[in-house]
């Protein structure tokens, strides 16, 4: 059984990279949040789980996958999540990174995924593709396009827990996050770039709604990271961060101020508890 631990949502204001060549400078910056966390935490709380939002990496900038093929995407595994994996090893913990536009030469240049990275101490534990892309503006693929009948919901079976993970636009739709629970997750990640006015403000607060209904209705912890840009930083979006981790009874045990900005919010993980009240 996991001893209890604390997890973070790290909320990033980075610029959308151009090129490629600029995410080493995003990976670096979010490494250095978490040895932030860890930093101020860590000699009162065993800080064991990190999540980035979506889009940290890169945002589909450009309109077309081939130019975004041409100058941003990634294949993954890749040398930034190489880093994550240096880091997790160092300070035995686990990362659910923030997003690449991924390429996968089995499909060619016309296919890309929105894809995020679960690492920890001994590499990489999963990867997830953005079943649900936010059409129109996502140009990205679905994996289940490509192969309807392939398992989409990757649960990982690690030492603080079983973990799951969706992207953004994929929690509008239960039973996607169903999946994941009847696939065993007990923390579920979301990964997400949520964009006014659909924030943490009623009436159009789906971001906190959507969240705590998730927790409840599958008896699971939510670690929700967003985005925190602000518009300058990411055109045409301005993003509300209001990231939070919520518990399996939805009840929100830390959540970042509305509004765009960098945040670390930090709550703790029970996953002893989870079971009991799952029995």
């Amino acid at each position: 059984m996991p001893d209890p631990y604390y997890a973070a949502a790290c909320q990033t204001d980075f610029p959308a990279p151009s090129g490629r060549d600029e995410i080493k400078d995003r990976t670096r910056a979010m490494l250095e949040m978490a040895e932030q966390a860890l930093s101020s935490y860590g000699p009162n709380h065993d800080l064991r789980l990190f999540v980035f939002p979506e889009f940290a990496h890169a945002a589909p900038v450009y309109q077309t996958v081939r130019e975004l093929h041409a100058h941003l995407s990634v294949e993954v595994p890749n040398e930034h999540v190489d880093a994550y994996i240096d880091f997790c090893a160092t300070n035995g913990c686990w990362i659910q990174t923030g997003t690449f536009l991924e390429h996968d030469p089995e499909y060619g240049p016309d296919v890309l995924f929105n894809t995020t990275v679960l690492v920890g101490p001994d590499g990489i534990e999963s990867i997830y593709r953005k079943v649900n892309p936010w059409i129109p503006w996502e140009v990205h693929a679905s994996p289940h396009d490509l192969d309807p009948n392939g398992d989409h919901f990757p649960v990982a079976e690690t030492e603080i827990g079983r973990i799951g993970v969706a992207i953004c636009y994929d929690w509008l739709f239960p039973e996607a996050i169903r999946q994941l629970a009847m696939n065993g997750a007990e923390v579920i990640n979301r990964v997400s770039a949520y964009m006014d006015p659909w924030g943490s403000k009623p009436p159009m607060d789906w971001w906190t709604l959507v969240n705590r209904t998730r927790a409840l209705e599958n008896t699971a912890y939510v670690v929700a990271c967003n985005q925190g840009a602000t518009r300058k930083n990411f055109p045409p979006f301005s993003w509300p961060g209001s990231s939070m981790i919520v518990d399996y009874d939805g009840r929100i045990l830390a959540q970042a101020d509305a509004g765009p900005g960098e945040r670390i919010v930090v709550a703790p993980i029970a996953i002893d508890v989870l079971r009991h009240e799952r029995r």
